[in-house]
């Protein structure tokens, strides 16, 4: 069994981020159909509000046997949905012939160092015409003493994911979300420097900057934002 200890402080920062999660379930919504695996579940702070939805199982990821404990725990007391089950340890780690139809990476791909490999082990796990789901940050000029405390890779742009595509999927849809976001990323890495925000901050940010970009985003296309959301479908067999 492949674990992992997490070595980022994020999980507890963001979860109480109810709009910003509320957004990223509207834009993944139409995905979440059929057998759904969630990689990096963490202490499902995205499973509670994603799942179950209309999907008909939903198996919760986690290499970290301590975050895996503490959302079985979660489940148990009914804190989310009681048809999720919780699996420890990587791809690698299930059964030969398991499928889904939607593999999620909610602000987890950045944290794994060879991601390309990553996302070819992913469609492999997809049944014909399933999709891969991958939310991340975005822009490497972004990139803050915060990324590298949370234990990040790197940000993403378009010409970053367009090139991890594998030859047996398609880049189905890529949007940038968050733009007024953009505005405090940019005020941190050229002024503040926090290696992790403040509560304040957090609290700022999710209550009054995600609405905004919620209205602004579509009106701009999609084309900036702070969080660069992937979706890639294989083809019907």
């Amino acid at each position: 069994m492949s674990e992992r200890e997490y070595i980022g402080k994020e999980l507890e920062l963001f979860a109480t981020a109810k709009n910003w999660k509320s957004y990223v379930r509207e834009q993944v919504e139409p995905y979440l159909t059929g057998d759904v695996l969630e990689v990096g579940a963490g202490l499902g702070g995205t499973t509670r509000v994603l799942a179950p939805g209309g999907s008909t199982s939903w198996t919760c990821l986690e290499p970290d046997s301590t975050l895996a404990a503490q959302l079985r725990r979660a489940i148990h007391a009914d804190e989310i949905a009681a048809d999720c089950r919780v699996r420890i340890g990587t791809l690698d780690d299930l059964e030969v012939a398991e499928r889904f139809e939607t593999i999620l990476y909610m602000d987890v791909l950045e944290h794994i160092e060879d991601d390309a490999a990553e996302v070819r082990r992913a469609v492999s796990r997809l049944r014909p015409n399933g999709t891969l789901v991958v939310l991340g940050p975005a822009h490497e000029w972004l990139f803050t003493p915060f990324d590298e405390a949370l234990g990040h890779f790197r940000r993403y742009d378009r010409r970053m994911l367009v090139a991890l595509t594998p030859p047996d999927a398609r880049l189905e849809r890529f949007r940038y979300l968050d733009m007024v976001g953009i505005i405090a990323s940019t005020g941190n890495r050229l002024f503040l420097r926090q290696s992790v925000p403040s509560p304040g901050h957090l609290k700022i940010w999710d209550q009054i900057m995600v609405p905004m970009s919620r209205r602004l985003d579509p009106l701009v296309g999609y084309r900036f934002g702070k969080s660069a959301l992937a979706v890639w479908r294989k083809p019907a067999a």
